[in-house]
């Protein structure tokens, strides 16, 4: 199948984008030829492909495509753009190698114009690979990472002169605030230029208010020289962008003297960003407390290949819980998802694909060029790409680093240079379960705990804290923790020994509860980090799952411990959840139950009789111990809220225990 670009026959000079997601044919090379190859849409994987028949497949796929280039485009320059491709790419048009991208993190392009012949159809081929490598990040992840062209692809045509579409994969346009007060706002517009015939080019920069008035425009001579043209302004009197008034501005460059022969439009928001120890962080001078949840990068119907639907459906569920802060766990999101995001308010950590996975075979640091070369690449493709979200505040270098035997912390300092060097806005941060030098490189430092999960008690989180208050309450803290639960397990009080594949939620539950009452609202921490909203797919996990979510992979249900943080956090919407109601209670005599409210006291009846209930923590309710026996309704009222379950206590096939009768008051017999 050719894809026809000839819609329009004359050619105009202004930019035009095409998309180029449909008519792909795709193999895997171990096939050796494409005579069978499926017809395929982007974004597409092979690990979610029928073909891969639920096998998980680190391996290389092809991807061919025919674009008919109009004869009428020879003076044009034409730019094929990926959004992203897991995780090494090679593009060859009409058989020529044009060029190799590595890592799945973000987008990249290649200008094709040297390589296509003009009034005919031209090949396109992109070999892709997702096998593990030792010179691109991650090296060392239990995020699956799905194989293919999982984003979309566009075709770019502009004049000789353009506004850059190379420039680390971004728009060309980025734009850098360096003082923000109610007053007034001034910054700088960098703009990358590029230009086959030109030494200079008439530059035109427009800012507009988000009610359509232009605050600022500037026409400046920009030599092409191959240096960034950089635009000085300033707004008075701006609306800043602030999670409660997520106010947006849009910045307009346009090249030409008599007419526009390109332009290039990009949305941004102006605010600012400050942590200090005990302070917590601020935006725009206020404290905002950070209920966060990390996202990654799949569901179980779409994989890898998120669209806006899976978005927006994900979002909607950030809300619910009443979190204001999503983390993007191991690599950025797609843009669409940000740009909701700067539209909602919602504040964003954007990782770097440098972590270690809990795997002690991993190795996550390579000491030789080629490794931090593509580390230093891929952190400023993702600066470049994401700066102008002001819903993006943070910028992550590492997570859970194992240091063992190379040093990292050279490298770590040389990517925190990077970042302060092309962003001076953005505070680092880093997710961290170590002791050492690695935890003082990034600006904020966010401490991944799980006492009380493998071994001690949970309630020895609050030692942990207080020893962190008493010596270190100088560092800018934040907290992560979370824990893995299986809806259905049975429940690991009635298990003897713990095993790999046998999580249940009432633990995960349990060490929420504690977790929570002894971090939640400490003004210790700047944020509260949740790992992780859902569970995700980890084919190096039993069940082929990280079970840590806090909603299943399918997103058909919430895990007990979702309807604790909506209590604590959702502030619009009251919660009443009545807790344990996955789990079959063991057949002892008496039970006790929780309630999850932010609606006040609860009233909790089990079967007929009503139940004192006193509360543990914030939101968490518990009663006293009730005799009951078989399935058992349960119901709880807290003002106009309401919940009820049905909970089935022992196995009502198997004779009961505990069927001695009680005894009477006074003597008794005796033999």
């Amino acid at each position: 199948m050719t894809l026809l670009l000839a819609a329009v026959a004359v050619a105009v000079e202004a930019r035009e984008v095409f998309p180029l997601n449909e008519g792909w044919r795709f193999y895997f090379k171990s096939e050796n030829t494409s005579d069978n190859a499926r017809h395929v849409t982007l974004p597409h994987s092979w690990n979610t492909d029928p073909q891969s028949e639920g096998s998980w497949l680190e391996t290389t796929g092809n991807y061919r495509n025919d674009i008919y280039i109009p004869a009428g485009w020879t003076s044009r320059r034409l730019f094929l753009k990926f959004y992203g491709v897991q995780s090494v790419a090679d593009l060859f048009v009409n058989g020529n190698h044009v060029g190799t991208h590595r890592g799945g993190a973000a987008a990249f392009t290649f200008e094709i114009t040297d390589y296509v012949q003009y009034g005919a159809d031209n090949a396109l081929l992109v070999v892709v690979s997702n096998g593990a490598r030792n010179d691109v990040l991650p090296t060392s992840t239990d995020m699956n990472l799905y194989g293919g062209i999982y984003r979309d692809v566009e075709l770019i045509v502009t004049g000789p002169t353009a506004v850059s579409p190379l420039y680390f994969g971004s728009e060309g346009v980025l734009i850098r605030s360096r003082e923000v007060n109610p007053l007034h706002v001034s910054g700088e517009a960098e703009v990358h230029l590029t230009s086959r015939n030109e030494s200079a080019c008439t530059l035109t920069l427009d800012i507009t208010a988000p009610d359509g008035s232009t605050v600022f425009t500037r026409r400046q001579r920009a030599r092409l020289d191959g240096k960034a043209v950089v635009v000085p302004f300033t707004i008075d009197e701006p609306a800043l962008w602030s999670p409660e008034s997520p106010t947006l501005y849009t910045v307009t460059a346009a090249i030409g003297e008599d007419s526009i022969v390109d332009c290039v439009r990009v949305r941004t928001g102006f605010r600012s960003i400050a942590a200090t120890p005990g302070g917590g962080l601020r935006i725009n001078g206020t404290r905002v407390p950070v209920h966060g949840v990390a996202l990654y990068h799949d569901n179980i119907s779409s994989g890898g290949t998120l669209s806006a639907a899976d978005y927006d459906a994900d979002l909607a569920t950030v809300r619910d819980v009443g979190a204001n802060a999503l983390r993007s766990a191991v690599m950025p999101h797609a843009q669409y998802l940000y740009d909701r995001c700067d539209e909602q308010g919602i504040l964003v950590w954007v990782d770097t694909p440098l972590q270690s996975a809990p795997f002690l075979g991993d190795i996550a640091y390579y000491a030789m060029p080629a490794f931090e070369e593509n580390g230093v690449e891929q952190l400023r493709e993702i600066i470049a790409q994401n700066m102008n979200h002001p819903s993006v505040v943070m910028w992550g270098l590492f997570s859970c680093l194992r240091p063992r035997g190379d040093n990292v912390t050279p490298y770590l300092r040389r990517l925190n240079d990077v970042a302060h060097e092309m962003d001076a806005s953005r505070p680092t941060t880093a997710c961290s379960d170590q002791n050492g030098d690695i935890n003082f490189v990034s600006d904020l430092i966010v401490w991944r705990q799980n006492i009380g999960w493998e071994k001690g008690s949970t309630s020895d989180v609050a030692v942990w804290r207080d020893q962190l208050r008493k010596n270190w309450s100088h560092l800018r803290s934040g907290v992560s923790y979370g824990g893995s639960g299986f809806i259905g397990h049975k429940s690991y009080t009635a298990q003897a020994e713990p095993r790999s594949n046998w999580m249940p939620e009432e633990k995960q539950t349990r060490f929420h509860e504690e977790y929570a009452r002894n971090l939640q609202g400490d003004s210790l921490f700047w944020g509260v980090w949740i790992n992780n909203l859902f569970d995700y797919g980890s084919s190096r996990r039993p069940y082929g799952i990280n079970g840590e979510g806090l909603v299943t992979f399918d997103r058909r249900q919430q895990k007990d411990a979702y309807y604790l943080y909506r209590a604590l956090w959702n502030r619009e919407s009251p919660t009443l959840y009545i807790s344990d109601r996955h789990r079959r209670l063991r057949d002892m005599p008496r039970q006790a139950f929780r309630v999850y409210s932010s609606a006040g006291v609860p009233v909790l009846t089990v079967g007929a009789d009503t139940v004192a209930m006193t509360e543990y923590a914030a939101c968490q309710y518990q009663s006293d111990s009730v005799e009951v026996r078989g399935p058992v309704v349960v119901k709880a009222v807290a003002g106009t809220l309401r919940d009820s379950v049905t909970i089935l206590v022992g196995n009502v096939l198997k004779p009961k225990r505990f069927q001695a009768p009680l005894r009477k008051a006074g003597p008794q017999p005796t033999n």
